[in-house]
């Protein structure tokens, strides 16, 4: 899979368009996404990063209705800030389709549930659905709420959240409407559904090579031995995409299935089809991802998820952070506090891999603390020193000073770790922020050791030879740090008169040509 010519397709499932970007957004699938592409991108390895917005899930229906306004409104409004903050947190994708915008995406998710159903892996079937008398309304995804049939957990229709089985909201304990708290009725409906037993062997052959972990492969062992559910692929509803297929008009398409159309939309997208993906989600997403993707996936031929990378849940004052509570720290208020640079360090520093991870405020401003008070002090007497003893130029000296060596080796031995850290197969961006510290905290003692070098009589030599090593470490540096931080990567290489971007690479580590003038910026290099 990291071969130099073998595509690697990443992706990330896309959140709710019925609020805006949180943290646990930015700390789960999405920063630590974008920083796997920019890895191997800068490591000549070709990487696509794919997403998308979920604008048709029920999510977006019940904040329109709570909130008097039209389901369309909130879609679009929630999507462009979902979007904006992306790109202000520095996640790029290279292909995100907005279902609104895109008249060909409805169709090919509309296309796909009625080729399945004429080949009949999708079926008709006749469930229990709760339904709210009063609201005149058929209850399925977040419309409706009960308790998990399997953990017991509070769980709202379709999957809970707590053990990530799903559920057919009609199995739900004691349902009621979310809207006016009425015990639902369970009433007859018939629906399309996709019969997963008939993929077991598919399932269990696919489980038994991919690579996962083993959370995931317990939630595979527990639906294994208690039978793989039907999923229904569609629901009496006036929001969401219109099922074509003959007798189910009035019926919508399931957001689970359109994640699962959006993916094989993705695959066909692409210029040199992937082998496979490498999928990032939050651990309740893990049924879509491991069970209903594959079989799908397997049905039209198309190559199964090569890996997944999982994370939990990221809380705030002891809950887990919800946008359909409205209980989050939003994203685009970190950001402007912050800065991308400390607010990328710092949920990669604390990603929540194996339990939830608590946001607590003074850790983020510790983070753009940390910036300001090791990464951009160094620079700036660097750049300083530069400025006044060779005229904003890169000295004419080769890189050395005491301690050189030392540094130099160690460095060598960071990269090959830091490359290891991001890596496909050892991925730990958490590991690779503790690196690139370490980095900063190496050639930080360097500098202030070799800065009397300045007044020493005859050490003058010496001096720009110190000087000309932390260029070769800050031009590492501008490299090393682009997959993790790369708004001040980004400044950094531009300052040493580079392209931003460069490999992870040992080779990096030499300073820029002779006599280039730098271009230092004039506030800070990391954060602001």
């Amino acid at each position: 899979m990291t071969a130099s010519t073998t595509p690697i397709w990443i992706t990330a499932t896309p959140p709710t368009a019925d609020g805006e970007l949180h943290l646990g957004h930015l700390a789960g699938p999405y920063v630590a996404a974008d920083v796997l592409r920019r890895f191997l991108r800068s490591d000549g390895r070709p990487a696509r990063l794919t997403g998308a917005i979920d604008q048709f899930d029920t999510a977006v229906q019940l904040c329109a209705l709570v909130q008097g306004r039209k389901a369309e409104e909130v879609a679009d409004g929630y999507a462009e800030s979902i979007t904006v903050d992306w790109q202000r947190a520095g996640v790029e994708f290279d292909d995100l389709p907005q279902p609104l915008g895109e008249a060909g995406y409805r169709l090919h998710v509309q296309d796909l549930l009625a080729k399945l159903h004429a080949d009949g892996v999708v079926v008709a079937r006749s469930r229990l659905l709760p339904y709210c008398q009063p609201c005149d309304r058929w209850l399925h995804g977040v419309l409706v709420t009960g308790g998990c049939p399997y953990c017991g957990a509070p769980a709202r229709g379709n999957v809970c959240q707590s053990c990530a089985r799903p559920n057919d909201c009609g199995d739900l304990l004691d349902p009621a409407c979310v809207l006016c708290g009425t015990p639902a009725q369970l009433r007859q409906c018939r629906r399309l559904y996709l019969p997963l037993e008939a993929h077991r062997d598919r399932l269990l052959e696919f489980w038994a090579v991919t690579p996962m972990p083993p959370r995931l492969s317990v939630l595979c062992e527990q639906l294994t031995r208690d039978g793989l559910a039907e999923l229904a692929v569609s629901h009496p509803a006036d929001w969401g995409i219109e099922v074509t297929v003959p007798e189910f008009e009035d019926q919508r398409i399931d957001s689970r299935f359109e994640h699962a159309a959006a993916h094989v939309l993705a695959a066909h997208r692409t210029t040199e089809p992937p082998v496979g993906s490498l999928q990032f989600f939050g651990y309740d997403h893990a049924h879509l991802q491991v069970v209903v993707l594959p079989a799908l996936l397997g049905c039209l031929g198309l190559p199964a998820p090569t890996g997944y990378r999982v994370n939990d849940f990221y809380h705030y004052q002891g809950r887990k952070m919800s946008t359909g509570q409205r209980h989050a720290v939003w994203a685009l208020d970190a950001l402007t506090d912050a800065g991308s640079d400390a607010l990328r360090r710092h949920v990669l520093s604390g990603r929540p891999l194996g339990r939830p991870a608590d946001f607590v405020p003074e850790e983020l401003d510790h983070a753009r603390q940390f910036l300001d008070d090791t990464w951009n002090p160094w620079l700036t007497r660097l750049f300083a020193a530069l400025r006044e003893d060779c005229h904003g130029l890169v000295p004419e000296a080769r890189a050395g000073g005491t301690g050189w060596v030392y540094l130099h080796d160690r460095l060598s031995g960071t990269v090959a770790e830091l490359r290891t850290a991001y890596d496909i197969e050892t991925f730990d961006p958490r590991r690779a922020i503790a690196l690139l510290d370490e980095a900063v905290r190496l050639v930080t003692d360097f500098q202030l050791v070799n800065a009397y070098e300045r007044d020493r009589v005859g050490g003058r030599e010496c001096y720009r030879a110190a000087l000309a090593a932390q260029l070769a470490v800050a031009r590492a540096l501008a490299a090393w740090a682009w997959p993790a931080m790369p708004e001040g990567a980004a400044r950094l290489a531009r300052a040493l008169g580079d392209r931003p971007g460069g490999p992870v690479a040992p080779d990096a580590l030499e300073p820029p040509r002779p006599g280039t003038r730098l271009a230092p910026p004039t506030g800070p290099v990391f954060g602001f």
